[in-house]
């Protein structure tokens, strides 16, 4: 039993919404919070991740996922490593020790909807993709400019080669 410091009025406070599925489709997201945490039988540890959503009309939702990298099943073990690997390799990090080193860096979650199985409801699966283009969001760096080309005007064959333009055509006066 806990005593609570102050009564609770329920009546005052807007009860939490449980999560809806996210529709499939790729989404620009980024890791911001990650912990080891046990498994449901104490047996092993898995990464839980939370990932914002970071564009278009689902901004701000939330992602979880958990990568079940302790267990005494090797292949659950696989799995798990392959995404963490889908993931180093999206954020362009190879080798890591902490999971915060994966944080704030924008990378791609391809969400897909499991059907439900196995007396779980539907859930949505995470294939982790780098990011292919910046997102709107972000300045993007201008292109490295290019030399101007001058036309040259056609000159006579006994004329004396014309100079180079100083300026480009466009800035000319006249």
């Amino acid at each position: 039993m806990a005593r609570l410091n102050e009564a609770f009025d329920a009546t005052t406070v807007e009860p939490n919404k449980p999560f809806e599925l996210l529709p499939p489709g790729r989404y620009v997201v980024q890791i911001v919070n990650s912990e080891m945490r046990p498994t449901k039988d104490g047996m092993g540890q898995l990464l839980w991740l939370e990932l914002d959503i970071l564009e278009g009309e689902l901004a701000g939702r939330k992602l979880f996922d958990r990568l079940n990298l302790v267990n005494a099943n090797p292949t659950t073990v696989e799995i798990a490593q392959r995404t963490l690997s889908a993931i180093c390799h999206a954020v362009g990090k190879m080798q890591v020790d902490d999971s915060e080193q994966l944080h704030l860096v924008p990378l791609i979650a391809d969400v897909r909807v499991q059907p439900p199985k196995n007396g779980y409801d539907a859930q949505n699966t995470l294939r982790y993709l780098p990011l292919e283009q910046p997102p709107a969001s972000r300045p993007v760096a201008a292109p490295p400019a290019r030399p101007a080309v001058a036309a040259r005007p056609a000159a006579p064959v006994s004329a004396p080669p014309a100079a180079k333009p100083t300026t480009a055509p466009w800035r000319r006066n006249g």
